[in-house]
């Protein structure tokens, strides 16, 4: 039985052809080889139009040197400004080329920015400037306790 408030089915004629067709792969013919003994074409392309290096020949129109492309730059295209800082404060206070270059190397594994080396860098120094300054006040206890055992006299 059908349901009276459904419309009829009705079967798609037969002779008709499909809605979509794939279209037709393009006939693709390899060069020939170049007879032995021909002058060597290598690097040459068909017409004796020569390829530069690196060159790719865009659909429409060329793309000038100098030309930059539409949009924000990338991520990947500027450098995290606390792996800089981390590298910079590592000449002047470790304690904050440490803090800085942990937080930049954080932001840096997000956002994919450049600086990493920046950022180890500081962190390295960084680190060598706290163990410095603890041998140096290690050193400093050292030589203010057997200047004091030693008997230096006003008299």
């Amino acid at each position: 039985m059908t349901d009276p408030n459904q419309p009829p089915v009705t079967p798609p004629p037969v002779n008709q052809p499909p809605i979509y067709q794939p279209p037709a792969a393009p006939a693709y013919q390899a060069p020939a080889a170049p007879a032995y003994g021909a002058p060597d074409t290598h690097g040459q392309q068909q017409y004796g139009q020569q390829q530069q290096y690196g060159q790719q020949q865009q659909y429409g129109q060329q793309q000038e040197f100098g030309q930059q492309a539409y949009g924000q730059p990338l991520a990947q295209d500027k450098y995290n400004v606390l792996a800089i800082v981390s590298l910079v404060s590592a000449f002047f206070v470790s304690l904050a080329a440490i803090i800085t270059g942990h937080i930049a190397l954080s932001q840096i594994k997000k956002t994919g920015e450049k600086g990493r080396g920046l950022a180890i860098a500081g962190l390295v120094l960084g680190y060598l400037g706290i163990v410095a300054g603890i041998i140096g006040a290690i050193l400093f206890v050292v030589l203010i306790s057997t200047a004091s055992t030693n008997g230096y006299s006003s008299y």
